[in-house]
């Protein structure tokens, strides 16, 4: 396994790099926001902002990259990045700040689409499950251990927007300095959306309710934890916990949701991640209980979407796979881009005991309407079985390394007739439109 790492190791040096910036600014600025003043919604807009620009890249940053080429196009929108970071510090505004998250969304989207798109393309077929799991350990890691950088300063200095810059600065470094062939972006058109619900309603809905309270715990987690009266260090603590809790405990919820009804699963699941938010809002004034209950419920909530993506495989044929997961994250990125405002404008009234609530009552129905539809009958598998796989949500072109090889090759773009030799940076017109989000589960 080493030998395949090596030569991708400078893609996931600096995909860590990256989100070590970027994880650490996501938490910056709630907390700064709070120092200003903003309000509980204001915040929930300047948390959905992010989710928009996410939704947005995934139609801006494909054709951007086919005209730049893989090298600079990194290039290009990480300076993007780099400078809304700092943009954040210079220009104190609401309204500025959203239009800044906006621009980060989609620079990220487009920096994720390179990234994975690299590694598709340099992985032997039969190593991609672990890749990609290595990679998204990577991602879970860096954003854990961001959240421990603000240790280093104070959110109403200028101290943390630098280092969260330098470290979106530093991800370019391995990346330009690679000599990898650049690869080609294939295409991932969506079905239609009642396509998806005439062939798995309980997906459908999980995709759009487990956006919704995801959304908010990134968006709204660290505002949260400043209103409850936790520092820093306790706002970095919380949020570290329940990333961890999502990454010690998928791979055992997953195998659970391969061996039974994956209904049955996703509905327990989500009843789980319900009592934790419900311990969360019940004890939230205690210290020790709510990060606890912060652990128990990324435990839960982190694995949702992940059944939710395995459960959609199970009722599509394989040709349909790529299309179909890549509708699916689309209801997802809906929901997250929504989830941040609706939980700022809870808490705005009732006050922060209203995001835990808020994850409660959008998790409380999606798992009733499992449990429902797991007794309604036996689940009809269209062909094999999909296997679990713990992931984030990135960028589409990963869902090539998760897809099975039948699958991949029938919506991959006929190969050219010639091919020309290129350098890393060498611009690739030719590569046709991707779409930009998450899916990555494999049939065994």
């Amino acid at each position: 396994m080493i030998p395949h790492l090596i030569p991708i190791g400078a893609l996931l040096a600096g995909i860590a790099l990256l989100l070590l910036g970027t994880g650490l600014l996501n938490t910056v600025l709630a907390l700064r926001g709070s120092l200003e003043g903003y309000t509980d919604a204001t915040l929930g807009l300047i948390g959905s902002a992010y989710f928009v620009g996410f939704f947005l890249g995934t139609f801006v940053a494909p054709p951007l990259i086919r005209r730049m080429g893989h090298v600079r196009a990194f290039a290009f929108f990480a300076a993007a990045t780099a400078a809304c970071v700092l943009l954040h510090a210079l220009v104190v505004s609401a309204p500025v700040w959203m239009v800044l998250r906006v621009i980060t969304g989609i620079a990220l989207v487009g920096l994720y689409t390179v990234i994975e798109s690299w590694l598709n393309s340099e992985v032997p077929t039969e190593r991609r499950g672990q890749v990609f799991a290595i990679y998204m350990a990577v991602n879970l890691g860096a954003l854990a251990a961001a959240q421990q950088l603000l240790r280093l300063g104070s959110p109403a200095e200028f101290t943390l927007f630098a280092v969260a810059a330098i470290f979106v600065c530093l991800a370019l470094m391995p990346v330009t300095a690679t000599r990898l062939p650049p690869p080609v972006l294939t295409d991932s058109p969506r079905l239609g959306l009642g396509q998806l619900w005439q062939a798995a309603p309980v997906a459908c809905a999980g995709a759009v309710l487990s956006g919704l309270a995801m959304g908010a715990f990134w968006g709204m987690s660290a505002v949260y934890g400043n209103r409850i009266g936790l520092d820093e260090s306790g706002v970095a603590l919380l949020i570290t916990l329940s990333i961890l809790g999502g990454a010690l405990l998928q791979w055992p919820i997953g195998l659970f949701s391969d061996r039974v009804d994956r209904r049955y699963a996703l509905g327990l699941v989500a009843a789980a991640a319900t009592a934790a938010s419900l311990l969360w809002a019940v004890f939230g004034n205690f210290g020790e209980v709510v990060l606890i209950a912060g652990f128990l419920f990324g435990a839960a909530a982190f694995a949702l979407y992940p059944i939710v993506v395995a459960h959609l495989i199970d009722h599509l044929p394989r040709e349909h796979i790529l299309s179909g997961n890549a509708g699916l994250l689309l209801l997802h990125g809906a929901g997250a881009a929504v989830g941040p405002a609706v939980a700022g404008v809870l808490m705005g009234w009732f006050g922060p005991v209203a995001l835990p609530l808020h994850f409660a009552l959008m998790l409380a129905p999606l798992a009733a309407f499992a449990l429902w539809h797991a007794r309604r009958g036996k689940d009809e598998i269209v062909e094999d079985a999909a296997h679990f796989m713990p992931m984030l949500r990135t960028s589409a072109t990963v869902l090539e390394m998760m897809t099975p090889a039948e699958a991949s090759i029938e919506s991959a773009p006929p190969p050219a007739e010639t091919t020309i030799e290129s350098t890393a940076d060498a611009p690739v017109a030719s590569e046709p439109e991707t779409e930009s989000e998450t899916a990555q589960t494999t049939r065994t």
